[in-house]
């Protein structure tokens, strides 16, 4: 875990929870599902709803923000948020859902139930979760998040209007920080402000937790403080050591490689997230991009199998620069 995903010293507010979102107009990035979920609310005709989507790019602040609009005040007392990773199994269906769903209730039509990782349910817990809305279809709606849609069953997907929730631009995620960095009288640079936005790939909560803990080593926020307390490698020593490679001097991508992985202690899986991220954006001829991606496939699947990270990059370095 990099610094930046580190807790925040106490007496200090997590700007992820000081700055998140309370209305849906307030959600940066996803214009057309905000519009979308609004008519919901403006109709008062809310459906069981399924979000899918990478991490930190507003599944959860929607979720919370459509119970925000619709109970107003007393939105906690009607909202059950549960993590089905902590709680994966059909217990967690059979009773707390149950129970929440059958507790007497006034003022209003329905409570929410969310179900935040609801791909990490079991089976068998999918099953009952769908029987459960069956059940309580009449005085209960559920909001489904999950990275992975395909995890779903399909009898809960077909019950759920399911939004698929994009990867946020730059621009969106530039404009949180610029409204942070105001708010909290940071002065961010330029190459700062790139290099936040780079390091987050999409993810806002990594955004913004990124900048909060740059932001506790010095009065101004540059990219050295980015690239340091985030552990991530600027995109031009990823570029030139792919580039050397390519060009046959592996002993200078080794070191280079080794670099990023003693000295700025990153993990083979963030490097090979980066090298993905940026293959098009190198210099490189089609058929060397086509190339690295394939080596890039092969080591990725090796080492989320368990295999030594480094050997692996080495190999994929090697691999390029026997040109094969």
């Amino acid at each position: 875990m990099s610094d930046a995903d580190a807790t925040p010293e106490p007496g200090r507010e997590i700007w992820i929870e000081k700055y998140r979102p309370q209305m849906l107009g307030e959600i940066k990035g996803q214009d057309d599902i905000v519009e979308r979920l609004q008519s919901y609310i403006d109709q008062r005709d809310l459906p069981h709803l399924l979000f899918s989507g990478r991490a930190g790019i507003g599944k959860t602040t929607a979720a919370t923000a459509i119970a925000r609009e619709v109970y107003g005040d007393d939105w906690r007392g009607n909202f059950l948020e549960l993590n089905a990773s902590d709680q994966r199994g059909i217990d967690v269906v059979r009773d707390r859902i149950k129970s929440f769903a059958r507790s007497s209730f006034g003022g209003h039509d329905y409570r929410i139930i969310f179900l935040d990782e609801a791909d990490s349910l079991t089976s068998d817990a999918q099953s009952a979760l769908r029987r459960t809305m069956e059940q309580f279809s009449d005085n209960t709606r559920f909001i489904l998040s999950c990275n992975y849609s395909s995890k779903i069953i399909d009898p809960i997907q077909s019950r759920c209007a399911v939004f698929r929730f994009s990867p946020l631009p730059d621009a969106a995620v530039g404009a949180q920080i610029d409204e942070i960095a105001a708010a909290e009288g940071i002065e961010v640079t330029e190459g700062g402000r790139e290099a936040l936005i780079y390091a987050a790939g999409s993810d806002m909560r990594r955004a913004i937790n990124s900048l909060q803990a740059a932001a506790t080593t010095g009065e101004v926020v540059d990219e050295e403080a980015v690239y340091l307390i985030t552990s991530t490698a600027r995109p031009e020593e990823i570029e030139s050591m792919v580039t050397d490679a390519i060009n046959g001097d592996f002993s200078k991508a080794r070191a280079t490689l080794d670099t990023l992985l003693t000295d700025t202690g990153m993990a083979g899986g963030d490097i090979i997230d980066q090298l993905h991220r940026s293959v098009w954006e190198f210099d490189l001829s089609e058929r060397d991009a086509v190339r690295l991606m394939e080596r890039i496939g092969e080591a990725d699947y090796r080492i989320t199998e368990g295999a030594n990270e480094q050997v692996q990059l080495e190999a994929l370095l090697a691999s390029l620069a026997m040109n094969e």
